[in-house]
């Protein structure tokens, strides 16, 4: 452990959804994980102890809703009770994975607004601010009626490319549908390098179809980026639409390792030489995928949570990891 954080009224706690990260983010901002005990009865109810006097402190839950989804995101509200219920000053969810944020909007009649469901349940529970990453959506925001730090894994991608040579004209960021230009966008500008799009359509939940490529890919190094992956259908289509343009060679990344049914097969038998992810969610014990690169998001979370703390501006994090480390040498 380096350096201890100076005010002992922050504290942090980590529930069962991704203990390794919360380990990271404690030590980013020089603290030990507060002392809880999670278990279950024998029909399955969650009971959390807080084992510690949080009493008047400001208080950081980290607690990714990934799979189990339901069991993870209860485990979250009935913390939020315990905290409330024992005086916590403030009560800040650090949700790295934001699950159900794809329900953000009705598609179809009759429909539930699924992502708008949870944002109430987390505020009724109790939490005064939410510190997210990537959301699948960025107006889930909007759904709070608290404070919401949206941070961004871009920059942390970014470092990554550059630091093994693949920028410039001769690399192509390329965005999976229309709607992820923006941040296709945002990881160009980083590495100089233009971008395409690929044009799909779903015909059902988790099934897509590649139908056309904007952009010139001939004879480039192609990256596509997208906020998660999660049975993978997408990524390897694209990569083989790419590929079938001329493209020299395919990456793929996210900020979400979702990973769910045939993806890592998917993945494993797919063209694409490298995927590159973030640990906002914890990988089963036992899966493997050589091509797979986890970069860690510890270090940015711990430099928010520090910042929001001091009552500092977080937009500087919004920049390459080079620079983030340089920002935690100044503290």
């Amino acid at each position: 452990m380096g350096k201890h954080y100076k005010d002992p009224k922050l504290k942090i706690f980590s529930l069962s959804s991704n203990r390794p990260l919360a380990e990271k983010i404690a030590e980013a901002v020089g603290l030990e994980l507060g002392k809880i005990s999670i278990s279950r009865f024998s029909d399955g109810e969650v009971k959390v102890n807080v084992e510690e006097s949080i009493r008047g402190a400001h208080v950081y839950i980290v607690q990714s809703t990934s799979d189990p989804v339901n069991d993870n995101l209860m485990e979250l509200l009935i913390m939020i009770d315990a905290l409330r219920r024992a005086s916590a000053k403030t009560i800040n969810v650090v949700m790295p994975y934001y699950g159900y944020a794809r329900q953000e909007r009705k598609a179809q009649s009759r429909e539930p607004i699924t992502a708008k469901l949870v944002a109430n349940m987390i505020t009724i529970a109790g939490a005064d601010r939410v510190l997210t990453l990537d959301l699948h959506a960025p107006q889930i925001q909007g759904f709070f009626d608290i404070p919401v730090d949206h941070l961004i894994g871009v920059p942390l991608l970014a470092d990554y490319f550059l630091e093994k040579g693949l920028f410039g004209e001769d690399v192509v960021v390329v965005s999976p549908d229309h709607g992820g230009v923006v941040r296709a966008r945002k990881l160009a500008d980083f590495l100089k390098s233009p971008i395409a799009i690929i044009d799909k359509r779903r015909p059902r939940p988790n099934v897509s179809e590649v139908m056309n490529i904007i952009g010139d890919v001939a004879g480039k190094k192609c990256i596509i980026i997208d906020d998660m992956i999660d049975t993978a259908g997408t990524i390897t289509l694209a990569a083989a639409a790419l590929l079938d343009k001329g493209a020299d060679s395919v990456y793929a990344c996210c900020t979400h390792a979702v990973l769910s049914g045939p993806a890592v097969d998917r993945l494993d038998e797919s063209d694409i030489r490298e995927v590159i992810v973030t640990d906002s969610i914890q990988q089963p014990e036992g899966r493997h995928l050589d091509k797979l690169q986890t970069i860690s998001v510890g270090t940015l979370v711990g430099e928010a949570i520090k910042r929001i703390h001091e009552n500092r501006s977080v937009s500087p994090l919004f920049q390459e990891k080079f620079k983030l480390e340089d920002l935690s040498k100044e503290d």
